[in-house]
């Protein structure tokens, strides 16, 4: 192909029963994927993935391995059967460690470990109930004068997700409070308060207390990180393309835990370097956020869609 390809994976909450089902069933290299998950976890990640009614799937610590497994089978399918080659990566939240496993910074069975922990960190960082994010959805939303319209509330800006959408996070107490104070920024324009089916705040000041476990978690994968590639990928917490510094690489993750998820800067990033974008994974929430910024991406969700995306290619 002679086209310039950025390739970019959704994160938590794209999750779905059957996920990844029909590239298992139809791709021999989509079937080690899940192979190798489950050999390096320990559990069966194929049996819950495509389970109808297993409520595990909901729970942070197996909806992210199970989450990034889709997606790398989705994606090594693409590699096997449309000889497709990327020249960027980005993810959003969950989907930036995608995207290392996909650049060839990090071993799938490294960062499968990461996740699985880190999901279970990020859900026992907060009591249940205590936490919450909202999205709020009007045009040309200011995320900073969001955040100065928040200040003194336990709420933070979790996700800037485009120009329309931008997604708070913190304590459900002060939800209502903050909902109030934000509403009139829409000025005259329609405005959102949309609650998030999620378990914790995540990506916010409620995460801090878990840095210290994650970064020993990082450490131990340190080993068999390849920082050059790392450049390939978009880090959300700065918006721009990850440096090849071990130690900037490491701080950025741990960083990402209670920090901005600078989405759609990470977008701009990606539009510059490509000029073909694709979304891989098992649902396609990043599509309608490259809408707002003018560009086009395409999303491949199932077998299917391949075929019909790449059906002339290989």
């Amino acid at each position: 192909m002679d086209q310039k390809i950025a390739v970019v994976f959704p994160g938590q909450g794209s999750q779905r029963h059957g996920m990844g089902r029909d590239f298992y069933e139809q791709v021999e290299e989509s079937r080690r994927v899940y192979e190798e998950a489950s050999d390096s976890l320990g559990w069966d990640v194929a049996g819950l993935c495509f389970s109808e009614h297993d409520e595990r799937l909901d729970l942070t610590e197996y909806a992210q391995p199970c989450i990034l497994t889709t997606e790398i089978a989705i994606l090594r399918a693409l590699y096997s059967l449309f000889e497709l080659s990327p020249r960027c990566f980005g993810g959003h939240s969950l989907g930036e460690y995608t995207a290392l496993v996909a650049s060839g910074a990090l071993p799938l069975r490294d960062v499968l470990r990461i996740v699985h922990l880190r999901g279970k960190l990020m859900q026992e960082a907060v009591p249940a109930g205590i936490g919450g994010m909202a999205a709020c959805i009007s045009k040309e939303l200011d995320a900073d004068r969001m955040k100065e319209t928040i200040s003194g509330l336990p709420i933070d800006v979790a996700n800037i997700n485009s120009a329309d959408q931008v997604v708070i996070s913190g304590a459900n107490s002060a939800m209502s409070e903050a909902k109030e104070r934000i509403a009139p920024l829409a000025a005259n324009r329609p405005f959102r308060f949309v609650p998030l089916n999620v378990s914790a705040p995540f990506h916010s000041r409620f995460m801090s207390p878990i840095q210290d476990s994650f970064e020993e978690t990082l450490a131990s994968a340190r080993r068999n990180l390849k920082p050059e590639a790392a450049p390939k990928v978009t880090s959300n917490y700065t918006g721009s393309f990850h440096s090849d510094k071990v130690e900037e690489i490491e701080d950025r993750l741990i960083a990402q835990l209670s920090g901005t998820v600078k989405w759609k800067d990470n977008m701009h990033a990606l539009a510059a370097c490509a000029d073909t974008i694709y979304e891989l994974g098992p649902n396609r929430p990043l599509r309608e956020f490259f809408k707002t910024i003018g560009v086009n991406c395409t999303s491949i969700t199932t077998f299917s869609s391949a075929q019909r995306v790449f059906g002339g290619r290989n």
